[in-house]
């Protein structure tokens, strides 16, 4: 157990290298630079500009200085924006956005466990087709339109959420449902397909025969053994609401990270780009080692079999 842990460890430590790296590789190769748009404004002070944050250095020094940064958790300031950090915008963003991706994976998995789970115990019934007609319109909807339905009916027909902005957990509602309903839906797949095939297991047929009710048989072994897929889910699914969150956070105008992302992106700003980008790779490297971390213990298979280890 302690030598896989290592192994996770070192390997997320040269991902989180790799991906830095490779960030700061693509900024020194993409044409322009921050002061670009500038209008009007003299060489001189260009160069003056260029000089105090170090962009008149060659790229092995400036890489250094990156580094170095990043190692002692000094993200730099904004090239465009005048008294903001990368941390002050960390700190003010990410717990806006984490409070939103937190509801939206709950969601998901409620309601992904919960669809899913119906479909497989009715397979072949209204239930089931009703259940899995939902989980198609959920994967084939884009994050996007689904944001724009909701608005339009939940918000803007009916009155029943805030349209956009944000201020108080009613706010955080439409922006959570329309970051949820995909992954939602791809659980709820996961969940009927895995149950159906637990469900012709020897075991479950030994336990029913030896009286255990339906609702433990299903509750309690059947649906604990489905979820390890989901488990492994998780990974990808907290990616893609983070990454999906971008688009949500201007439909919703939420003051998240994805606004500054996208900000920083469309302004060529150098640190505050690689800060958050090298921050959300934290964020998804370290969710996906704690989840690896769980399948383990959920799967003790995996502890005492070296092959799968690997």
């Amino acid at each position: 157990m302690s030598r896989l842990i290592f192994r996770k460890v070192l390997a997320l430590l040269f991902s989180l290298f790799f991906v830095s790296s490779l960030t700061f590789l693509l900024m020194q190769a993409v044409p322009g630079t921050p002061f670009l748009e500038e209008q009007g404004v003299p060489e001189e002070v260009l160069q003056s500009m260029y000089h105090h944050y170090g962009l008149d250095q060659p790229w092995y020094v400036q890489y250094g200085k990156y580094i170095k940064g990043l190692i002692t958790f000094d993200l730099g300031p904004s090239m465009r924006y005048e008294g903001i950090t990368v941390a002050k915008v960390i700190k003010e963003g990410f717990p806006i956005s984490c409070f939103i991706g937190i509801e939206a994976l709950c969601i998901a998995l409620l309601m992904g466990i919960s669809l899913g789970t119906l479909a497989a115990i009715r397979k072949g019934k209204w239930q089931d087709h009703v259940c899995m007609l939902i989980a198609v319109v959920g994967i084939s909807t884009p994050s996007f339109v689904m944001a724009t339905v909701l608005q339009f009916f939940l918000a803007m027909k009916w009155e029943i959420f805030p349209v956009a902005r944000w201020g108080s957990f009613a706010h955080s509602l439409l922006p959570a449902l329309s970051l949820a309903a995909l992954p939602a839906a791809f659980i709820a797949r996961l969940i009927r397909a895995n149950m159906v095939e637990e469900l012709e297991q020897d075991y479950v047929q030994t336990a029913r025969s030896k009286g255990v009710t339906e609702r433990d048989v299903i509750f309690k072994h059947v649906l604990k053994n489905s979820m390890l897929p989901v488990i492994t889910y998780l990974g990808p699914l907290t990616s893609s609401i983070l990454t999906g969150s971008f688009v949500i956070e201007k439909i919703f105008g939420i003051p998240g990270l994805g606004r500054w992302l996208v900000k920083s992106i469309t302004n060529r700003d150098y640190t505050l780009i690689m800060g958050l980008t090298v921050f959300y790779s934290s964020v998804l490297l370290i969710t996906v080692f704690s989840i690896d971390l769980l399948y383990v213990w959920i799967d003790p298979r995996i502890r005492t079999n070296p092959r799968r280890e690997q």
